[in-house]
């Protein structure tokens, strides 16, 4: 990592375990961490490091050594973390508690992380999880990490935001899902599946995804009735909205297929060390849809992905565990799997 550049791990919010998973990882695997850097704030990272460490007997907390820039990320010595400050608390927001100054403490690192990915300062981000209740009260119009990423590069490149589509694909050895809508209402993501919509998820897909696989991915399409509409028996959607994005997207040599039912399309995706997946990723037509299957195999291995942004953004799969926050009991492997992958796509 010494000529590469440095990946930024926003703090995420601070009344959860971002900080606490974050300073794990500087700890026990530093290999992994080098040239890594923390975006947040120093009052709330030296509480979560303390955390972290009171939870593993003989352990003491590992100093934070505030840099200027990112690059100086690259010469902070192991089992220390470098952190760039996006801001300043004046206290200490409680553990567990939703709190508006937490969504702005969350809200800032992000921004900053953002438009330093699109200068080019730095590899990419990575996201340690956020609330988006408290996103809600610090007054940011946007409910989580896609869509404020998705703002910040339509800004930066000085056009609508229509003009810079994004989409969040959740990914583990065993499956990957991207899903057409994000966090809207189940009434509102019904409505949002449109040939337009569709086919537009299916270009950013093949075209994220051929670049992480080297080769054209096998894209299944889930339906979104039952048993995919049954010929319209169940619903329309498939007929007038999936089906002929898949056409449009074939014709444009996108390997689609579908639309499949969605309560086995999954399973046949699902690569194990028994069977290799038919098909290399699911799109889904709203966010549990697509979510709950790669949840149930297990949140410590997933990772979610931002496609179709001029930038590298990963997170883990989790969120912020209030209930546990404070603890040090939280499991970074997501996060270190995050990493990873902010790695590999940054490459």
């Amino acid at each position: 990592m010494s000529t590469a550049r440095p990946l930024a791990i926003t703090q995420g919010d601070p009344a959860g375990i971002g900080g606490e998973i974050i300073a794990r990882l500087f700890r026990d695997a530093p290999a992994d961490l080098a040239g890594c850097f923390v975006a947040g704030d120093l009052l709330h990272l030296r509480r979560a490091s303390a955390a972290a460490a009171a939870a593993a007997a003989g352990q003491v907390p590992l100093p934070v050594a505030v840099i200027g820039t990112p690059a100086e990320a690259l010469e902070v010595p192991p089992q220390c973390i470098p952190l760039l400050p996006t801001s300043q608390a004046n206290a200490l927001v409680p553990w567990g508690r939703v709190d508006a100054s937490a969504g702005r403490i969350a809200a800032e690192a992000v921004s900053w992380a953002a438009d330093a990915a699109l200068r080019g300062e730095i590899a990419g981000l990575v996201t340690a999880p956020l609330h988006k209740e408290a996103l809600a009260q610090a007054g940011v119009p946007y409910p989580g990490h896609t869509e404020l990423l998705q703002a910040r590069a339509a800004a930066f490149a000085g056009c609508p935001l229509e003009q810079m589509p994004a989409r969040m694909m959740l990914a583990s050895e065993e499956l990957r899902t991207v899903l057409v809508s994000i966090h809207v209402s189940l009434r509102d993501a019904i409505e949002a599946v449109t040939r337009e919509g569709v086919l537009q998820s299916l270009r950013i897909t093949h075209a994220s995804l051929f670049r992480l696989l080297g080769s054209a991915p096998r894209i299944a399409v889930a339906g979104l009735n039952p048993h995919a509409g049954e010929g319209g028996l169940f619903g329309r959607e498939e007929i007038e909205a999936i089906e002929p994005a898949i056409q449009a997207a074939r014709a444009e040599g996108i390997d689609a297929s579908g639309p499949w039912p969605p309560d086995t399309v999954f399973m046949r995706a699902r690569s194990s060390a028994e069977r290799p997946g038919e098909f290399d990723v699911v799109l889904a037509m709203y966010h549990d849809q697509g979510l709950i299957p790669v949840k149930y195999l297990g949140v410590d291995k997933g990772v979610n992905v931002t496609l179709g942004l001029p930038l590298v953004r990963t997170s883990p799969d989790h969120g912020t565990a209030f209930d546990i926050a404070g603890t040090g009991r939280a499991d970074p492997a997501s996060l270190l799997a995050a990493v990873r992958m902010a790695r590999r796509l940054a490459a």
